[in-house]
């Protein structure tokens, strides 16, 4: 998970430092940086960040992080969304079953894929009132209700 957050934060100095306009160019710098991924990471890393790509006019597209303020305000839209369609969190070992409220599952499934949450390998929204995360080896529900309330410290019990 270190690893990740450095490799995060090499990827912000980055596109702030440097006019990127592609992911080989990313990956280059990156490898330079003793950060060697594939190009699936990067894209997922570029996701996570919220990454976009803006016209430079005839100069073409370059990378762009959001502001600070902006990235607040995406994040507090996923913990609205997530507070008001869960139901009740549960758990076995490494799966986690989130109930959520009629018609919700799909946007408790997307908070939880977009709080940039590590322990998470992915989520799979029912079709009406169930999500299910998978967690990473070793990682227990437990582990992942602390983290979760970390980043929604009004979540209950």
């Amino acid at each position: 998970m270190k690893e990740r957050l450095a490799r995060l934060d090499a990827i912000r100095k980055i596109i702030r430092s440097a006019r990127i306009e592609s992911q080989d160019t990313l990956l280059g710098l990156l490898e330079k940086e003793g950060f060697p991924v594939t190009q699936a990471t990067l894209s997922r890393d570029l996701k996570l960040l919220k990454v976009g790509k803006i016209s430079e006019g005839q100069n073409g597209y370059v990378y762009s992080l959001p502001g600070d303020d902006e990235q607040k305000e995406s994040e507090k839209t996923y913990i609205d969304d997530f507070l008001r369609g869960y139901v009740s969190i549960e758990w076995s070992l490494n799966m986690v079953v989130i109930k959520t409220y009629s018609g919700h599952s799909d946007t408790v499934a997307l908070a939880v894929d977009n709080l940039g949450l590590d322990d998470v390998l992915g989520t799979i929204a029912g079709r009406d009132n169930v999500v299910f995360v998978c967690l990473r080896t070793g990682i227990t529900g437990e582990d992942f209700m602390a983290r979760m309330k970390q980043s929604i410290p009004e979540l209950e019990d």
